[in-house]
């Protein structure tokens, strides 16, 4: 959801002119609707950026190469009934 509509929901009818509501919108993308915000309070680990994004996913998928499924053996089989 952007800004416009979290504040139209939080400040429903509290907000009388414009330039409150555009301050309230301001402070909302201010504090809440920016990745650094979310950053700084450990919400997310990572900001990446567009002109890096492919170079991210390159690394991802090279540390899944040399991954392989070990998955215990199993006790017993299925008895046909």
């Amino acid at each position: 959801m952007g800004p416009e509509g979290a504040v139209n929901i939080i400040y429903r009818n509290k907000l009388n002119n414009e330039e409150e509501r555009a301050k309230a919108v301001s402070d909302y993308r201010n504090n809440f609707a920016s990745p650094y915000k979310a950053a700084e309070l450990g919400y997310i680990d990572e900001i990446i950026f567009p002109h890096n994004t492919r170079k991210k996913l390159n690394q991802a998928l090279e540390m899944t190469d040399n991954k392989s499924d070990s998955n215990p053996p199993k006790k017993h089989g299925n008895i046909p009934l």
